[in-house]
């Protein structure tokens, strides 16, 4: 009775490229070099975290190296044979850290007995204030401490548990060491010729790029070596100028741990220089620990208002937030060596990336010293010879 009708068939249609919107197609092409890149960096995050113990003693021979190098590079100049002035520069280094090791070792076995004497002191004049002002007896609060400190389980098993940890931890310490010394003196001896071996596993038309930009980024780690040292000294004989007008004991080595500490950024000399405060609080009271805060407070104001933002800033070319963010992010990643090494490392890629995205290894090709001539630049487009007419 109805007749169906027949619609016709629709024929399917392809998109093609011009149908997707300009922008949208450029935002797909940035997000999935995005992707590639973030799981670049995360399969790289993730092998350093597996390999610390090897990664981290050879970071620390890159930083020993930047910043022995000029001191090297100083005796070969002078023309000191290359392995006896390799020798030199690891053999002063050993000593100087010997020496403040040392330095800081006596002054404390000397004043241990009276910090022990003080810290009971202060310890017994807390119990009478505390049951003077909350109305304890002096045996009911150690009876609390007692019990606070009967909650954990110091067992046997704990202290094998903890001595076995302790060796293991040293040992890990002790292997770093050597791996990183050894690293250093090969850093040292025969780092360009090992430079240029990793240049080499690169095409030949990346060659300059990544040696000129390599260069430039190794001249701002040492450039962060040098400032380091200065702001650690700065932080050094701030604070323990402080202990010395306080007139607190154990003063120099209060100033050699700041010294030490401030190669951590911005929490290092925090750190340390809250041994000072204790130390106050223990032989003079809160009065004196709280100018002594006041001191340590003014000397990260001075480090991080003054030598970050003008000599820090200006020797490795990041902006002090970017400092704050790397160390953070340094931290949480990898913890005490993470917010060591965070700053270089972002320092020296900021520098590479640049170099590279400016073109300036066009201008100074560093594959120079790879013992070949640079890429010659492009040449532009001369201009036809003129026909000649060869008719009679």
């Amino acid at each position: 009775m109805f007749r169906r009708l027949r619609t016709p068939p629709v024929e399917p249609t392809t998109l093609r490229e011009e149908d997707v919107p300009r922008g949208m197609r450029i935002a797909g092409a940035y997000a999935w070099r995005l992707l590639a890149l973030a799981g670049v960096i995360a399969v790289v995050i993730f092998l350093v975290m597996q390999l610390s113990l090897l990664v981290i003693p050879l970071f620390i021979g890159v930083l020993l190296a930047a910043l022995l190098g000029p001191f090297v590079s100083w005796m070969r100049r002078r023309r000191v044979p290359n392995g006896l002035a390799a020798t030199i520069g690891l053999l002063t280094l050993l000593g100087a850290i010997s020496g403040l090791v040392w330095l800081v070792v006596s002054q404390i076995r000397s004043g241990l007995g009276d910090l022990q004497e003080r810290s009971m002191e202060r310890f017994d004049e807390l119990l009478e204030w505390a049951s003077t002002t909350f109305g304890l007896s002096e045996t009911e609060i150690r009876a609390s401490v007692d019990e606070f400190f009967g909650q954990f389980d110091f067992t046997d098993d704990w202290f094998v548990n903890g001595a076995l940890s302790i060796g293991s931890t040293t040992a890990e310490i002790l292997t770093g060491a050597v791996l990183a010394l050894f690293a250093l003196l090969f850093f040292l001896l025969d780092g360009r010729r090992i430079w240029l071996f990793i240049v080499g596993l690169f095409p030949r038309t990346a060659r300059d790029a990544v040696d000129g930009a390599a260069s430039a980024g190794w001249r701002t780690v040492t450039e962060f070596a040098k400032v380091q040292i200065f702001v650690a000294f700065v932080d050094a004989v701030g604070i323990g100028l402080g202990a010395v007008i306080l007139q607190l004991p154990l003063a120099l080595p209060i100033a050699v741990a700041v010294f030490l500490g401030s190669f951590v950024p911005i929490v290092g000399a925090i750190v340390t220089g809250s041994l000072a405060v204790i130390v106050a609080l223990v032989y003079y009271g809160p009065v004196t620990a709280l100018i002594m805060l006041g001191i340590v407070l003014l000397v990260q104001q001075i480090e991080g208002n003054v030598l970050q933002p003008l000599v820090m800033g200006t020797a490795i070319k990041l902006h002090p937030l970017a400092v704050v963010i790397a160390v953070a992010a340094g931290g949480f990643l990898a913890g005490i060596p993470g917010t060591l090494f965070a700053v270089p490392i972002v320092a020296f890629l900021n520098v590479f990336v640049r170099y590279i995205a400016t073109g300036a290894w066009r201008a100074e090709p560093g594959a120079i010293a790879l013992g070949r001539p640079a890429l010659p630049a492009a040449a532009p487009p001369s201009a036809p010879p003129p026909s000649v007419d060869k008719r009679p």
